[in-house]
């Protein structure tokens, strides 16, 4: 029988992203066709290197061919990806940056710069090209996370502009607040004073093409959350908390603060952070300290996607005061914890990304 690349088209368009709901073919996901002998190799190109059913697609893929072409071909799947993006080509700011993911918190002490910081090394491990900024101004604690404390950002001179030069560690891109504010001093700013500073940060720095960047923003809400939804064209913002009722309430809070007219930031869903307490010496082991599921509840009830539970381990402070970030240990359960959070914050801007692609199509 005689099986042309035709052939392998069809066969794969049984096959449906299982987020996207839509056959891979027409969705432009499968490339490089070559039909050999007895063997059919073709490249998977996924909307994210971060995409948590990636396995699963491989395999729906695999199965297509042997059922509609015939079980004796050996077939051989590349991954690859291009990460989808729904910015517009209005959007001057940071115009290489394809998602720009901000992470809030309706209070302190939830462990926000943690879960950004994270994030940020496991969208990289996971294969994009990320950038990190240190938006929080009352404790920019992103420079201490990464051990670049003594680091100083470059400055360039381009086109008659001075563009400040990210700093690169663990394989991000990163800036923060507190290269450029003396830590001795406590941070008594002026909210247009600090969002004009906070500015730079977007508008004269040289952050080239990434695929995702990260802003840690302040706790609670404010000015500067204004400023930024504002002014930066933010994707989504994750919401972290942590399960105990006190941090619930300011979490909501926050949900509602970012869903009013002003504001209008899609929401991604919802982090809790210290989930459980896990004892390096009894890893399988889980303890619901603070209480358990108050995060997926509450996401429940606010109808925003649970992104994931990330457990409270001796590691995790450790790791912020070392200035190497836990997740860089990927065997680790918190480390694991942390990859299937980047996988499912890119899962749901890839989502986001072809509905509002659909809808704009449907509009034109």
């Amino acid at each position: 029988m005689n099986v042309s690349r035709e052939d392998v088209l069809k066969a794969l368009g049984h096959v449906d992203d299982p987020d996207l709901k839509k056959d891979l073919v027409s969705l432009n996901m499968i490339d490089n066709v070559t039909v050999g002998d007895r063997k059919i190799s073709f490249t998977l190109v996924l909307t994210t290197p971060a995409c948590p059913l990636k396995g699963k697609i491989k395999q729906d893929c695999i199965d297509a061919i042997h059922q509609h072409i015939g079980n004796d071909w050996e077939v051989d799947v590349t991954l690859s990806s291009r990460v989808t993006t729904r910015r517009g080509l209005d959007a001057a700011m940071l115009a290489g940056v394809k998602n720009i993911i901000a992470i809030a918190s309706g209070k302190g002490g939830v462990g926000k710069s943690t879960v950004a910081a994270n994030l940020a090394v496991a969208l990289a491990r996971l294969g994009s090209r990320v950038g990190l900024i240190d938006a929080d101004i009352y404790g920019p604690s992103i420079p201490l996370m990464f051990n670049v404390m003594d680091k100083k950002p470059f400055v360039m001179e381009k086109d008659g502009k001075s563009l400040i030069i990210p700093v690169e560690q663990y394989g991000i891109s990163l800036l923060s607040i507190g290269f450029f504010i003396d830590p001795d001093k406590a941070l008594i700013w002026r909210g247009p004073m600090a969002s004009n500073a906070l500015l730079q940060l977007f508008n004269d720095s040289e952050w080239g093409e990434l695929d995702y960047m990260v802003i840690d923003l302040p706790p609670g809400t404010g000015d500067i959350h204004l400023t930024l939804a504002q002014q930066v064209p933010v994707s989504g913002i994750a919401i972290v908390t942590t399960p105990q009722e006190v941090a619930l309430a300011d979490a909501r809070k926050a949900l509602n603060m970012f869903n009013t007219e002003a504001i209008r930031i899609p929401i991604l869903g919802l982090i809790e952070n210290m989930s459980y307490f896990t004892p390096a010496e009894l890893p399988e082991n889980k303890y619901y300290i603070f209480g358990k599921e108050g995060g997926k509840k509450l996401a429940a009830q606010e109808k925003v996607p649970f992104l994931g539970e990330i457990p409270l381990v001796q590691s995790v402070c450790e790791s912020g005061d070392t200035g190497i970030p836990v997740v860089m240990d990927e065997q680790s359960p918190v480390g694991k914890a942390f990859l299937a959070l980047a996988e499912n914050i890119a899962q749901q801007l890839s989502i986001r990304n072809a509905f509002m692609d659909a809808m704009h199509h449907h509009a034109t």
